[in-house]
């Protein structure tokens, strides 16, 4: 009996220690939107095609995975509008954007690409123009799915658009505090069974022995 116990205990114990060093999450590929207020980057509230910068406007793209806008990662690099626009004088009816296109990290990557060298440009378009015009001035060919979410551009990447992806979260701070403080809590659970382990081998042996 007490040995049938510590095979159902030992079965119900091993989803968790495996589970024990890290969670399984949902993220998804693709690009976000970004506008630069001053030196720093704000998530878009709203989509390329419905933005229209104002002319010395800088509005950024990154490709990467993330699970949603509060953890999604932002273009890299400190160009702005002047150094960005310092080739490109101003014309007539139109304006200038500046955009930082970042094509992200390997690590990010569909399967079988890889992401090219992130670039700015500058575009001059109208002075209607959205976001997504200016982009299409300057990093063709865009592709869109049927709902207009952006899923290329420059052509990257080949296929796919905001895929779903299994990431990996890491410990939270305080299992990582715990985990350099003492012993870890798979290593206390499995102690516990090897102990019960002993137990039942002991309680056995002297039940035959009687």
């Amino acid at each position: 009996m007490i040995r049938r116990a510590t095979v159902l205990f030992l079965a119900a114990l091993l989803p968790l220690l495996a589970g024990a060093g890290q969670a399984g999450a949902t993220g998804y590929r693709y690009w976000s939107f970004w506008e630069q207020d001053g030196s720093a980057w704000t998530y878009a509230t709203q989509g390329p095609s419905l933005a229209r910068p104002a002319d010395g406007d800088v509005h950024g793209f990154r490709f990467s995975v993330s699970e949603d806008s509060s953890d999604a990662a932002k273009p890299r690099g400190t160009a702005d509008f002047a150094t960005i626009c310092a080739k490109t004088p101003p014309a007539d009816g139109g304006k200038r954007v500046a955009l930082v296109i970042d094509f992200g990290t390997p690590q990010d990557a569909p399967s079988g690409e890889t992401p090219p060298p992130s670039r700015t440009a500058c575009a001059q378009v109208p002075k209607d123009a959205t976001t997504a015009d200016a982009l299409a001035a300057v990093a063709k060919p865009l592709r869109y799915d049927t709902n207009a979410l952006l899923c290329a551009i420059a052509g990257y990447p080949e296929r796919g658009c905001g895929d779903q992806v299994a990431t990996e979260k890491s410990p939270a701070p305080a299992e990582k505090e715990a985990d350099s403080d003492g012993p870890s809590l798979g290593l206390i659970a499995g102690i516990a069974v090897v102990a019960l382990l002993a137990t039942a081998a002991i309680w056995q042996a002297r039940r035959r022995a009687s």
